[in-house]
């Protein structure tokens, strides 16, 4: 298998250009405003952000005075990051085997990330390692119905959420104006007993809606909820 099988690298330029400085639709008018006043309430004075791309969330972290360092496998996406912010604190790394101390940070940061990795359970391990005793895992993710199924329409015109072999854990190879990478679908149950297993704490659980922007995309996101927003304690 070759170091790029997840297709993140041969599609890091095509990401960049997508998310801009402000990011895609989801994430300006669905969770980045969750996410960060999640951030804010946890008190955290230091944050890792798991799978930090571009840097983006790390940026948006930093100006709410929370220093955050970002981990990422792709070079080219940590490249662009620490042009964006020189100051920043941005390593190639991988879920799977932070390179951090224990207890290191008050908030672990997984934002649409746990999707892209094929062994959650070693991830949230390590992810749960680092945070502080009391330190907050907060997780913005997909939500299983969604990556278990899509929009059909029927003779009517009506539009209809479809979904099939949702039990079944698997990688599917997704693509979007130049990106074409390999996203796991998971049912619901898989993610959560991996988060209880590490004896995390669930505090937080949403289903956020969408606000402002463009009124036909917000109702395609009011229709069925793409995403879910988790807090986890490490107590």
């Amino acid at each position: 298998m070759t170091e790029d099988a997840n297709g993140w690298e041969a599609s890091a330029a095509a990401w960049i250009t997508d998310m801009g400085e402000t990011g895609d639709y989801s994430r300006q008018h669905i969770l980045d405003a969750p996410m960060l006043a999640r951030a804010r309430l946890s008190g955290a004075r230091t944050a890792l952000d798991v799978g930090c791309g571009e840097g983006r969330f790390c940026r948006l972290l930093h100006a709410e005075g929370i220093e955050a360092t970002g981990i990422d496998p792709t070079p080219g996406l940590l490249a662009q990051a620490r042009a964006r912010d020189p100051q920043g604190r941005y390593e190639l790394a991988k879920a799977e085997a932070l390179p951090f101390a224990d207890a290191s940070f008050d908030l672990v940061v997984s934002y649409l990330t746990l999707i892209d990795i094929a062994d959650i359970d070693s991830a949230i391990a390590e992810m749960a390692r680092v945070l502080t005793p009391g330190g907050r895992l907060l997780v913005a993710n997909l939500n299983p119905f969604t990556t278990a199924g899509g929009w059909v329409e029927d003779a009517q015109g009506n539009r209809h959420m479809q979904v099939h072999d949702y039990l079944s854990t698997r990688p599917d190879r997704v693509g979007w104006r130049g990106i074409e990478i390999v996203n796991w679908h998971r049912p619901m149950h898989r993610y959560m007993q991996a988060f209880l297993a590490q004896g995390l704490r669930l505090v937080h659980f949403d289903e956020p809606a969408p606000h402002g922007g463009d009124s036909d995309r917000a109702r395609r996101y009011r229709d069925c909820p793409y995403f879910h927003l988790m807090e986890w304690v490490r107590d």
